[in-house]
């Protein structure tokens, strides 16, 4: 394997130096294989794409890459933004394409996010519609943008903002040992490929910074996420596959992944599944975690108009403290739609877009000083969730603490909860041996629920 370093080709590590044509002529170099060594120093570059195969990057200790915060650099790409495929920002580092990549070492990958964290939250408080040149640019290309669905990112603006590494349409990807933090949109975004291996990470951002999620895994198979800390302003490691008729439409679901061995910090959730949905997630193992301080533990979010078949999910060994809620399953998720018909009380048609869950295994985990409530378990009167079974696991309430159990999810219109004990709507679930203290109710059974105590 031919062997090169970033200085070969011109480039200053003094962190005023832009290395973008530096980075371009390396990889150019490298579209058929090689590897490239980024020494100690601050790397400053524009937006960089690998493509090719047999690539190996490798961050020094002391390293940082970190990317220019202008947005007119990140001209549009073609790819998927808060689960629809369309035009957005060139991520900052975007492996496309590529076969047998990785990317390795102690070195540091940074986005420079302020500058987007701080516009993303003035164009939410003050903005409506596309403003700056990219933008528009964006709007031109995006015909219908109005009408596709989002999160919580602000797609009316269409100020798309980029994520810090995008692995698009790739295999047998390793990107092990390296820090990722500040990133401008999601950090690490797998997606559209498979046999992936995300191992020793620390990724971290601020917790106020908006949509800045750790680890989002999105139609991708055969994934491993292994021994990585995560500390980010949203959730901590998702697996998503695409939002309503687009997703749908694409079909290309997430299966097959593992994480163990992993603790998440602050996190929106630790480990979740959505709420991009469309196109199904199944057969997720999540075992030997830790979430600390996260506002949910685990975490299942979707709703009606997301789509998707949720089942075979398996939580072991999970060690949940000081959250909101430790356990949510939440099939009225509010974020990123204003159409109030979707939250309704009463049973709907089930069709393409109607999401399921079922097939919920959580075993041997524990939650203690929860905030908010002992677990939300919410289904859809059409679309009940299914085949929940819990197993030795005791999830305990600070009794103390004053948060509202109205703060356990992101919901809408569901009726007031009544307690801060397990709530249980539209739920099929069996318990053995498990506990719920702390509470004078432990067991809030509302609408349709099959509840069987072993």
């Amino acid at each position: 394997m031919k062997q090169y370093l970033l200085s070969d080709f011109g480039a200053l590590g003094d962190g005023i130096f832009d290395c973008s044509e530096a980075f371009a002529k390396a990889f150019a170099t490298l579209c058929e294989g090689g590897s490239l060594t980024v020494g100690s120093g601050v790397w400053k570059t524009g937006p960089l794409a690998i493509t090719g195969h047999d690539i190996t990057l490798h961050l020094d200790k002391g390293a940082t890459i970190q990317f220019i915060p202008e947005a007119d650099l990140y001209l549009p790409v073609y790819s998927r933004w808060e689960g629809v495929n369309c035009y957005c920002m060139h991520p900052c580092l975007f492996v496309n394409e590529t076969q047998r990549v990785t990317i390795e070492g102690e070195g540091t990958l940074d986005g420079n996010g302020k500058y987007w964290w701080d516009l993303a939250d003035y164009k939410k408080e003050f903005q409506k519609e596309p403003v700056t040149d990219i933008e528009k640019k964006l709007a031109q290309l995006n015909i219908g943008y109005e009408e596709q669905s989002s999160g919580g990112g602000g797609r009316q603006t269409q100020f798309l903002r980029p994520p810090l590494v995008q692995i698009k349409d790739s295999r047998d990807f390793v990107l092990e040992g390296i820090t990722i933090q500040n990133s401008p949109f999601w950090t690490l975004h797998p997606l559209y490929s498979e046999n992936i291996l995300l191992k020793n990470l620390v990724v971290k951002n601020p917790k106020d910074a908006p949509n800045t999620d750790g680890i989002d895994v999105d139609s991708c198979s055969q994934v491993k996420i292994e021994q990585c800390i995560i500390d980010v302003g949203d959730d901590g490691i998702a697996m998503k596959s695409g939002s309503g008729p687009d997703g749908i439409a694409v079909g290309l679901p997430t299966t097959e992944v593992v994480v163990k061995n992993c603790t998440v910090f602050d996190a929106h959730g630790g480990a979740v599944i959505g709420s991009e949905t469309a196109a199904g997630i199944s057969n997720i193992s999540v075992s030997d975690c830790r979430f600390d301080g996260t506002d949910r533990g685990i975490r299942i979010k979707t709703r009606r108009g997301r789509g998707g078949v949720i089942t075979n999910l398996h939580f072991s060994r999970i060690t949940m403290v000081n959250n909101l809620c430790p356990l949510t399953v939440n099939m009225y998720y509010r974020c990123g739609s204003p159409y109030c018909d979707l939250f309704s009380l009463e049973k709907q048609i089930v069709d393409a877009t109607t999401p399921s869950i079922s097939n919920l295994t959580i075993e041997d985990c524990t939650a203690a000083d929860c905030k908010a409530s002992a677990a939300f378990i919410v289904g859809l009167p059409e679309s009940p969730v299914t085949g929940i079974f819990m197993k030795n696991c005791n999830f305990s309430i600070d009794a103390l603490d004053q948060s509202s159990p109205e703060e356990s999810e992101m919901y809408y219109g569901l009726p007031l909860p009544s307690g801060k004990g397990m709530r249980l709507r539209n739920a099929q679930i069996t318990l053995d041996q498990v506990t719920i203290t702390g509470v004078e109710e432990p067991f809030i059974q509302e609408e349709n629920v099959e509840l069987s105590i072993l």
